[in-house]
């Protein structure tokens, strides 16, 4: 397999080859996604404190492997630490499918944290080895668009099986099928690492040759002291916060408790968006290859804004106006996750330096975890105490506190 970029500029067969394993990778964790805390709490008997117990392991164990990730994608190959981390993840998925108490489902949980953080803190630099300096602004918008679709297409996948057969004999088997599905992603990252082996960039070692985490430590103390790096992780945070949460946990919620609009309605909106991130993807980060990193990472929460707010003026209409005005809100959405896609890593690319990406995207991925987990309650919380037009409104207002740091961080970057 050949990793390197054209001339021009484009991704070579690596990256490709990368990006469809990503693909199918995603699509086997969608089939499970939506499904794990209810396949714990009621078909393995544990209830909500089983399933709590997994989510608990699952964030706590990723959080340290970002942190112990990081340092050693700087000093080694970070494909060598993504494919660590694809592995634990299958291990993962295969454990809870054969789960039959406590102690695995804990397991699994762990083994999870594991293989998503290491993997979020070796994608980056992964990518960045594959494709040349001009052509990865689109190289991370795709990396964006086959992780959705394929989540996408995985969970579309599952409720279609689970229709068709008995849930309590399907379920176990659609961990399998996820678990096999990220075998490619393990297996390229390999490739990647054996065709490509990256020299330590700068070793972060004491006087005998030994790994230093007081080094290691030391390193992301620097990286927090720049200030646009500072502002880049609070971004990070907001967009998780305010953005990305909200079109998942809360905004079908005010689709349907808020508008009376029927699940069919609520899936249609999920499938425009991820409708317009597909057809949209090439021409609009095109597009915004003529803006600078941080211009166009502020057009990614001025369009939630402008998306927000036609949600909340579609409470206020019916019929085909109404359509129309949530199909403006998916897809001002989906062009949004297009410019923080294209922004967003190249920036995180450019503050960290080669020699501190690891430590970068590991502390890229504290800033998304803290998001996650803030995100959802304060979000439900927002629109339950205010109501459906006001929540809309109030999902603006989170919109706009990104849109605040982002224009701090365009001016720390100058």
């Amino acid at each position: 397999m050949s990793g390197a970029g054209q001339p021009d500029g484009r991704p070579g067969t690596g990256f490709h080859g990368l990006m469809a394993a990503l693909l199918a990778s995603s699509a086997g964790i969608g089939l499970v996604f939506p499904l794990t805390s209810i396949y714990i709490s009621d078909q393995l008997g544990l209830g909500g404190t089983g399933a709590g117990t997994y989510f608990v392991a699952m964030a706590a164990a990723g959080c340290a492997a970002a942190v112990l990730g990081g340092p050693r994608a700087d000093r080694g190959s970070a494909a060598a630490v993504g494919a660590v981390g694809t592995t634990s993840l299958v291990l993962s998925y295969a454990l809870l499918g054969a789960a039959g108490g406590s102690l695995p489902v804990t397991a699994s949980g762990l083994l999870a944290g594991v293989g998503y953080g290491l993997q979020y803190a070796a994608i980056t630099g992964v990518v960045t080895a594959l494709v040349p300096a001009a052509g990865q602004r689109r190289a991370f918008v795709l990396r964006h668009v086959m992780t959705n679709a394929g989540m996408g297409l995985g969970a579309t996948g599952g409720g279609l099986l689970l229709a068709a057969g008995r849930p309590a004999g399907t379920l176990p088997w659609l961990y399998e099928a996820a678990a096999a599905a990220s075998v490619p992603l393990a297996v390229l990252f390999l490739l990647v690492h054996r065709r490509r082996p990256a020299a330590p960039a700068v070793p972060a070692t004491s006087a005998n040759g030994v790994a230093d985490p007081a080094a290691d430590r030391s390193g992301y103390r620097t990286l927090l002291r720049s200030r646009p790096i500072a502002l880049l992780m609070l971004a990070q945070a907001l967009f998780a916060t305010a953005g990305f949460t909200q079109i998942e946990a809360t905004v079908p919620l005010l689709l349907h408790h808020g508008m009376g609009i029927g699940l069919a309605g609520v899936s249609a909106v999920t499938a425009g968006n991820a409708l317009v991130l597909l057809l949209l993807q090439h021409p609009v980060a095109r597009r915004l290859e003529g803006l600078a990193e941080e211009a166009a990472l502020i057009a990614a929460p001025l369009l939630w804004c402008a998306a927000f707010g036609a949600g909340a003026l579609a409470t206020a209409t019916d019929g085909t106006a109404r359509t129309a005005l949530l199909a403006a809100f998916a897809a001002l959405f989906a062009i949004g996750e297009i410019a923080y896609s294209s922004a967003f890593f190249p920036l995180l690319v450019r503050f960290s330096g080669p020699a501190s990406l690891g430590r970068g995207s590991a502390l890229s991925s504290l800033a998304w975890s803290t998001g996650t987990a803030v995100g959802p309650p304060l979000g439900i919380a927002v629109v339950t105490a205010t109501g459906t037009g006001t929540g809309w409104l109030a999902l603006a207002a989170g919109a706009a506190a990104v849109l605040a740091v982002t224009l701090l961080l365009h001016r720390a970057a100058r």
